[in-house]
C-alpha cells in the first residue's frame, strides 16, 4: 500500500507561514524541528488528517521565490475537503480567508476557491455521497 505522505509548499518565511496554515486556516502543527543554518521541517496538517501533510519549505534561492504562489501556473492547487462547507466556508470568511467567488454547487458537491497570502489557489470542498 502507498499514500503520498507529504508534499512541499515553498513560503518565503516559516513563521508566518505557520501563523496562516495553523492559525487563520486552523491547521495543525504537527513538526516544527530545527534542522540548522536556518533550515527547519516544518509540517502542518487540517484537523482530522491522518496521513497527507504539507511541509512548509522556506525557499532559499531566486527561483523558488519566483515559484511562490505559483507552483501550478495558476491553476487551483491544494483541495482542502470538508464535511461541513457551509460551517467552514463561515469560519475561514470571518478568520479573514479571501475567497475568489461565492460558493457553487457542482455534481460532485460544493466547492469556492481561495487564495492564501502567497497566492496559492485552494478549493474548499464537500463532495457529494456518491
Amino acid at each position: 500500500m502507498q499514500h503520498v505522505h507529504a508534499l512541499a509548499l515553498v513560503v518565503p518565511d516559516y513563521d508566518e507561514a505557520i501563523a496562516y496554515y495553523a492559525g487563520t486556516l486552523g491547521f495543525d502543527l504537527i513538526e516544527d524541528t530545527d534542522q540548522g543554518n536556518g533550515k527547519r521541517w516544518v509540517m502542518v496538517a487540517p484537523p482530522g488528517a491522518t496521513e497527507t501533510r504539507i511541509l512548509l519549505a522556506r525557499a532559499v534561492n531566486p527561483r523558488q521565490v519566483a515559484s511562490i504562489g505559483n507552483q501550478t501556473g495558476g491553476r487551483v492547487f491544494l483541495f482542502l475537503h470538508t464535511d461541513d462547507f457551509d460551517r467552514d466556508h463561515a469560519r475561514l470568511s470571518a478568520a479573514g480567508v479571501q475567497f475568489e467567488e461565492a460558493p457553487r454547487d457542482e455534481p460532485y458537491g460544493k466547492v469556492a476557491v481561495f487564495r492564501d497570502p502567497y497566492g496559492n489557489r485552494w478549493d474548499l470542498l464537500q463532495l457529494d455521497p456518491a
